[in-house]
């Protein structure tokens, strides 16, 4: 098949599915927009990519404006125009695409359907629900009507689907609720690239560059947006002044820790670190931490967590219990999950990570073998092959 990959923000482990894909004897074009603020996979050709795979990437011609709604707004109408003329111009047989605000999701949808081409909607995050609630906190009434919209188009493209693939089992009653067909519907929970990652001992470069060997170190690695809370890692970094609290990340969580945790010597503020070092990153840490708010727990599963339980160690969590991150962690015996709104929880956690490392150990070997067990490329990769086979035989002729 001649399969296109539409990643928007370029992760790694959709990249990773591109990969495994070509290497079975498809043609995979792999899309992503690279100005996208977010950690990025192995996006650039490699040596031993086969001549089957191959790269493109969306381009805005101006710097993304990701905190200005009306300009956002334009440039995202402008990328979905983009996706569709490059979906319609290279003429797959089948398009997986997801993880992309619904304007350039429609684009990507639109230029497959130009191309007579099959779609699986890959939903990773339910974004019509999202907006909805934080357009409505940010602008009121007129700011929830436009969620409404927005998430009365998402179902829409949902329904027409040729395929979805779910990534927690959580979102099927939801889409089941909306009039998406229960045959069109496939869940495969996401994974880590932990293939692609290599992971160094506690004691490596990146650790000693930045002066954390033999400091104990609590290290969150991924975005900071608006559906994190910042002041719960700056109450961390507060609460064990004899540990590190590293936070790589960009954007306005990060620019709001700089100018509030100025006083905490502790905490420590990096850009995102290229994913050629993301194993010296991880393993850098005694303990990875996440959060998530409250509201977020029903429509997104942080992947960052998925990566951290390849690296061999305990997980902090500030997640909704019910969020399918919160219950892998909590089930695998991984870490700790506390309640977002329960600070006193999260710290105690904490506390007792950095006090003791016979948990941290434990908890960290049981991580490591769940990921192990878990994410299995070749496995992963023939089930999205057979979805996307019959969803390019719904569109044959």
């Amino acid at each position: 098949m001649r399969v296109l990959v539409h990643d928007y923000p370029g992760h790694a482990f959709p990249v990773q599915l591109s990969r495994a894909l070509a290497a079975r004897g498809h043609t995979v074009r792999h899309l992503a927009f690279p100005e996208f603020e977010a950690p990025k996979g192995p996006l650039a050709r490699r040596a031993d990519d086969p001549a089957n795979f191959e790269t493109e990437f969306l381009d805005l011609g101006e710097p993304f404006a990701k905190h200005s709604f009306v300009k956002r707004w334009r440039q995202e109408r402008k990328l979905g125009a983009l996706a569709a003329a490059a979906v319609a111009h290279w003429k797959p047989d089948v398009v997986l695409a997801g993880n992309a605000p619904i304007d350039v999701q429609a684009g990507t949808m639109a230029g497959a359907r130009a191309a007579g081409a099959g779609f699986v909607y890959w939903l990773q995050d339910i974004v019509g629900i999202a907006m909805r609630r934080i357009l409505g906190q940010k602008l009121s009434l007129p700011g929830a009507l436009v969620g409404m919209a927005y998430e009365w188009r998402e179902k829409r493209m949902l329904r027409a689907s040729d395929a979805v693939v779910s990534i927690t089992a959580d979102f099927e009653p939801l889409l089941a609720g909306w009039g998406v067909e229960r045959a069109r519907i496939h869940t495969i929970e996401n994974w880590a690239a932990r293939e692609e990652i290599a992971f160094a001992p506690r004691d490596n470069a990146w650790a000693r560059e930045h002066d954390l060997v033999g400091r104990r170190t609590f290290l969150y690695s991924g975005t900071l947006g608006l559906k994190h809370d910042p002041s719960l890692l700056l109450d961390l970094a507060r609460a064990e002044p004899d540990c590190m609290v590293v936070v790589n990340s960009e954007g306005r969580g990060a620019d709001w820790l700089r100018a509030n945790g100025a006083g905490a010597a502790n905490l420590r503020v990096l850009p995102f670190q290229p994913f050629a070092r993301l194993g010296e990153v991880l393993a850098s840490a005694d303990v990875l931490v996440a959060v998530l708010e409250p509201d977020a727990g029903i429509f997104s599963v942080p992947s960052k967590v998925l990566t951290y339980l390849c690296a061999g160690r305990p997980l902090l969590l500030a997640v909704p219990p019910a969020n399918l991150a919160a219950r892998i962690v909590t089930r695998e015996g991984a870490g700790f999950a506390a309640d977002p709104g329960d600070r006193a929880g999260f710290l105690a956690a904490a506390k007792r990570l950095a006090s003791e490392p016979a948990t941290r150990a434990a908890m960290g070997a049981k991580a490591l073998d769940y990921a192990a067990k878990t994410f299995d490329i070749a496995a992963i990769a023939t089930r999205f092959e057979a979805i996307l086979a019959s969803a390019a035989q719904r569109r044959t002729p």
